[in-house]
């Protein structure tokens, strides 16, 4: 009975340093990807790229990182993951930067604020939640599956707005869905974390800082005010 006493309160102190390192890395993520955002558009390279059409080269190398990430992180050192976390944040940045001239730059500060409220009370959900939300793992990946078949269907076969409108609501709701469960799954693996403890905080840094710059996106699609 004493030694679980006394091991109680380290554990839940390496569960709260784990989650405290790890939203370190997903802010130090978005601030690597505002100011490339930013410095992109203020500068020449916004309309460099625009006019080579350079953007799809760019999403194309946005893909190949995640998908690098996601396969290679547990065989690849931290340094290795941490490059490829701020390399995909300095990509994001990049294209990320045609929001500044599509949209006012009022509309974009209040929807951040507005995205970061809600990703903060569905990820506090998630935390506090006792239910082991692992189940809910395949049925999120085949809805956005779902959502990305059926949004890419409609830039090129239906173009109807009112289906973008829906599927952009639908994959807002998605994400509140998947921050709840990214959340959970991090705090479950942040008290069994033990010498890969760098490059789990990592990667859970990466899907919280995805599901973050996709509920802001929704949010700039469905109420962002255009220039």
């Amino acid at each position: 009975m004493y030694k679980e006493d006394q091991m109680y309160p380290s554990v839940i102190q390496q569960q709260n340093n784990f989650i405290f390192r790890t939203f370190v890395w997903m802010i130090a993520g978005l601030l690597v990807t505002a100011v490339c955002a930013w410095f992109t558009y203020a500068s020449n390279l916004f309309w460099y790229f625009l006019y080579e059409n350079t953007f799809t080269v760019l999403l194309i190398a946005e893909l190949v990182v995640v998908v690098l990430f996601s396969f290679l992180f547990r065989k690849l050192p931290p340094l290795a993951v941490g490059i490829l976390y701020f390399a995909y944040a300095v990509l994001n940045g990049v294209t990320l930067s045609v929001i500044f001239a599509v949209y006012q730059m009022s509309s974009i500060v209040l929807l951040f604020l507005a995205g970061a409220a809600l990703f903060g009370g569905f990820a506090l959900y998630g935390f506090r939640c006792k239910s082991d939300l692992s189940k809910w793992g395949p049925l999120l990946m085949i809805t956005l599956i779902i959502a990305i078949v059926m949004s890419l269907v409609n830039i090129f076969l239906l173009k109807s707005s009112f289906m973008e409108v829906f599927i952009d609501c639908a994959v807002l709701f998605l994400f509140f869905g998947i921050t709840v469960y990214d959340m959970n799954m991090i705090k479950q693996f942040s008290s069994a974390a033990m010498e890969n403890s760098q490059k789990l905080y990592i990667y859970g840094a990466m899907q919280l800082y995805l599901d973050f710059i996709n509920i802001f996106l929704r949010l700039l699609a469905l109420f962002g005010k255009k220039k």
